[in-house]
């Protein structure tokens, strides 16, 4: 990745973080953050940022630490957090990671288009009354056939991932009844012409298909048992590999349909591929160009759509996402798009390092350990949203850190999953579960 790159995004974020057109975008009245304190508008979206396992008030602590001062009471960080609107980080990934990673053009592809994946996953968010009122809950129970227990609040999050670069392009956080198809429309907004949107067995609905084909967005989505007729034939071993067909809306769909104004029929092709284990696997594309999108490839691109998983893993496990480090509404979602925010920010300033690894002649290729890499970004948040030191060496420095204990990567390792008990995952847990920071 070019070394102006990083540069420039952390010179983005910092120049939003102190510009007062931003401040008043993203402040919930024009009274906020006007009067001169510690917890100004740019700190408290640094101490956001670098949300941590820790008790808030030792966090606070260091924070006043680093800027020589008093120390604040985690109330008075509290109150001016929700001063601050959740849409400074949607804004701040656009602008510092997002448009920096793609504006010159020197990005990753597959047959020439950007892989875009889409899928949602629910979050366990903390209790309270204003919670379960914005997102809603789910019941849960002792075991499959046990009674129900209670309620607990969730949201589902929904997150369009660049597989291929490590990026979101974006994200929202979504009651935890909405639909899947839903939040996935509101992303392709958020596409263009030269993009590819990877989908799993949740999205290939008509809906889907014709709102990206209005679009005239490409899409590849792997297909369920009971989807379309042709991929049900085609899952029993029957028929070509590839084959085109023209879809078109049952009884019960179509005044749907027609009040969104969708396309009554669309073109499609449907591609069979063999997987490892013996199973068949059916995809429905926007791709009807054998030649130019053999058969052969949507193996190898379907295969890619582990990224969004592994994304959900990392924000989850690594950045500790569920531990919230609030209880209301705006904390969840401030939370929440701070940690997407963070995890764009991480892959553009581990660019160099990881191509200094990638030249290595190394009998596995090496990786920058994620668990090193984010603890430098969070310790040093302060630093790089605030301080006056120069971009480049604050850079450099990161750098230096990122290519310390780099994990290995073997490819072609596929280890038999194995299924813990309640009583060794607790010991995980609270024993041998190393926090990133």
């Amino acid at each position: 990745m070019p070394h102006g790159k990083k540069t420039g995004a952390l010179e983005i974020a910092r120049e939003l973080s102190a510009d007062e057109c931003f401040k008043r975008r993203h402040s919930v009245d024009g009274k906020a953050f006007t009067r001169v304190r510690r917890l100004t508008f740019a700190v408290v979206l640094a101490l956001i940022l670098r949300k941590s396992v820790k008790s808030l008030q030792l966090v606070l602590n260091e924070f006043a630490a680093w800027l020589a001062s008093p120390p604040v009471t985690a109330s008075a960080f509290s109150q001016a957090r929700y001063k601050l609107k959740h849409g400074a980080f949607i804004e701040l990934n656009r602008k510092s990671v997002v448009e920096p990673m793609y504006g010159d053009g020197d990005y990753r592809t597959f047959w020439g288009l950007r892989v875009l994946a889409i899928d949602g996953s629910k979050v366990v968010l903390p209790d309270s009354g204003e919670v379960r009122r914005e997102f809603g809950t789910i019941a849960y129970s002792a075991g499959k056939a046990g009674e129900i227990q209670g309620e607990r609040p969730y949201a589902l999050a929904s997150v369009m991932y660049d597989v291929l670069n490590r990026v979101a392009v974006d994200a929202s956080l979504g009651r935890a009844d909405a639909y899947e198809v839903e939040l996935a429309v509101a992303h392709l907004g958020r596409t263009g012409p030269s993009d590819l949107v990877l989908m799993d067995r949740n999205y290939p609905s008509y809906r889907m298909i014709a709102e990206c084909a209005q679009r005239s967005r490409h899409f590849v989505a792997r297909c369920s048992a009971a989807s379309f007729k042709e991929a049900r034939r085609m899952l029993r071993g029957e028929g070509p590999d590839s084959q085109t067909a023209t879809l078109t809306p049952c009884a019960a769909q179509r005044p749907e349909v027609r009040r969104l104004g969708l396309p009554a029929s669309v073109k499609v092709r449907f591609v069979r591929v063999l997987l490892s284990t013996g199973e068949w696997e059916v995809l429905v594309t926007s791709l009807l160009d054998g030649a130019r999108y053999p058969t052969e490839g949507f193996r190898d691109l379907y295969h890619l759509r582990w990224g969004i998983e592994t994304f959900y893993g990392v924000l989850k496990t690594r950045l500790e996402l569920e531990n919230f480090t609030g209880t209301g509404a705006e904390a969840v979602r401030q939370d929440f798009h701070a940690t997407v925010y963070l995890s764009g920010l991480e892959s553009i300033l581990t660019g160099s390092a990881q191509a200094l690894l990638d030249a290595k002649a190394a009998l596995h290729p090496q990786r920058v350990n994620r668990m090193v890499s984010f603890h430098a970004i969070k310790h040093r948040a302060l630093d790089l949203l605030l301080s006056e030191q120069d971009a480049t060496s604050l850079c450099e420095q990161l750098t230096a850190l990122f290519l310390t204990n780099p994990t290995v990567e073997r490819k072609e390792r596929n280890p038999p999953r194995q299924k813990s008990s309640a009583r060794a995952l607790l010991d995980f847990l609270r024993r041998q579960k190393k926090h990133c920071f």
